[in-house]
């Protein structure tokens, strides 16, 4: 039991703690779970929860939903912390559920970073989640297939939380300003706008966003007409600029255009301040790294076949580890799309080629190039005089690939830049002996 003192009340909870929501309906995001319908609130509601594990980034609501399940369940509710407690506080705890159970009585465990626990500490639940003494809910960030034990694992359904969007944390912000049990007696103003700049630099993380705005209002000036929050004061509590920046406006277009000409430039400086400013204003890493992969293959394509393999590296690095430490993944493709020789012959061809093809939808395939896979297809010549390039000395044929009213069309024109210098010369060698050994089968 909690001991209480005379200072008890000196010290408020957070305000992350003061709103943290008591139903379904109070639960910001996770509308694919706890929507109308959807599996894991009808499970809720009907006080029919098994075992099962919640996975996904902090502060989008693992323990605030274990919470609110220890609200709606008849269960005995056990909040358990992988930090603090070891195996002997499991087994005490275990065998005090397995006597309830002979009662009759349901017991609920809910263990917050179970991913840290080791082996033996995970195993220690395994014979009384078999035998149904209790039911595992575990909260994690971790992937839970490398983090939880297979068997313990396979006894839980998981559940993945996804990240807030600026949206949810939007709203999130308001209640709490609103809210008597957050600020709503206190008369505190902000902008909207300062509201959404801070919803963007929480990056999906309901805690964070809620701690920077306690700290905003504690520290902003005091009036008659109540609490002026300014963007000095969020700028203060973050150790961050709010940098202008709209990811869903012209600002958020002009600066990847702006990193993406940059790079094209070989200008490793201004693509990192380019990058710097999308990242520090809340831009999602994953899209800057969608815009490298394109870039690797529209501005260097064959003149550097690494760059591709480099920025899907990149893309990779962001999905496992997010903001902000996926920043010098980004810094390093960054700069060796920057450093890397450019061709857009891929580009071009493409777009050429892509003209052709819309220009000329009805073009019919070759006969020799068809697959003949029933006997009418055979009799109607398909693959009739088909060349197996594999077969020859020279791993080469005459056979014309293009359709008929296309032949001699050329669409892929290499650079002598870096590695495409090769490709180049491959390229004019092949032509060559194709016109050596070209017939004119039309």
């Amino acid at each position: 039991m909690e001991q209480t003192s005379l200072f008890s009340k000196a010290v408020p909870e957070p305000l992350a703690a003061r709103i943290r929501p008591g139903t379904i309906e109070e639960i910001a995001g996770q509308e694919h779970l706890l929507g109308k319908g959807k599996v894991l609130r009808r499970l809720i509601e009907q006080d029919s929860i098994s075992s099962m594990i919640f996975w996904g980034p902090p502060g989008v609501g693992k323990t605030t939903l274990a919470g609110v399940i220890a609200k709606m369940t008849k269960a005995r509710f056990i909040n358990f912390s992988a930090v603090t407690s070891g195996i002997k506080e499991i087994r005490e705890v275990m065998k005090k559920a397995e006597s309830n159970r002979l009662y009759g009585e349901k017991t609920i465990v809910f263990v917050d970073e179970i991913h840290r626990f080791n082996k033996a500490q995970q195993d220690a639940f395994l014979p009384f989640v078999e035998k149904g003494s209790i039911i595992l809910i575990g909260a994690t960030t971790e992937n839970p297939s490398f983090e939880v034990n297979g068997a313990l694992l396979s006894r839980c359904k998981v559940f993945v939380l996804k990240a807030l969007t600026e949206d949810n944390i939007a709203g999130l912000l308001r209640r709490a300003l609103s809210d008597e049990r957050g600020f709503g007696g206190q008369k505190v103003r902000i902008a909207d706008e300062l509201l959404l700049k801070l919803a963007s630099f929480a990056n999906g993380d309901a805690r964070k966003a809620l701690s920077i705005l306690e700290m905003a209002v504690l520290n902003a000036q005091v009036g008659e007409d109540g609490i002026e929050v300014t963007g000095e004061n969020i700028e203060q509590c973050t150790s961050r600029k709010l940098l202008l920046y709209d990811k869903d406006g012209e600002e958020h277009y002009n600066i990847i255009s702006a990193l993406h000409k940059s790079m094209r430039n070989s200008d490793p400086d201004a693509a990192v301040y380019w990058l710097a400013r999308m990242l520090e204003g809340g831009e999602d890493p994953l899209y800057v790294a969608r815009r490298i992969t394109r870039f690797a293959s529209e501005d260097i394509g064959l003149a550097d076949p690494r760059a591709l393999e480099i920025a899907v590296a990149a893309y990779q690095a962001c999905h496992f580890i997010g903001m902000p430490e996926c920043t010098v993944h980004l810094t390093q493709a960054v700069v060796y799309m920057a450093l890397a020789p450019k061709s857009n012959a891929l580009y071009v061809a493409y777009g050429m080629a892509r003209k052709d093809a819309e220009e000329r939808q009805a073009e019919p395939v070759p006969l020799h190039l068809r697959n003949a896979v029933t006997k009418l297809m055979k009799e109607l010549d398909y693959g009739r005089d088909y060349q197996y390039a594999h077969d020859t000395a020279e791993k080469l044929t005459n056979m014309e690939c293009l359709p008929e009213d296309l032949r001699g069309r050329s669409y892929y024109h290499p650079t002598n830049e870096g590695l495409e210098g090769r490709f180049a010369q491959r390229l004019k060698d092949i032509k060559t002996w194709k016109g050596k050994h070209r017939k004119d089968t039309k």
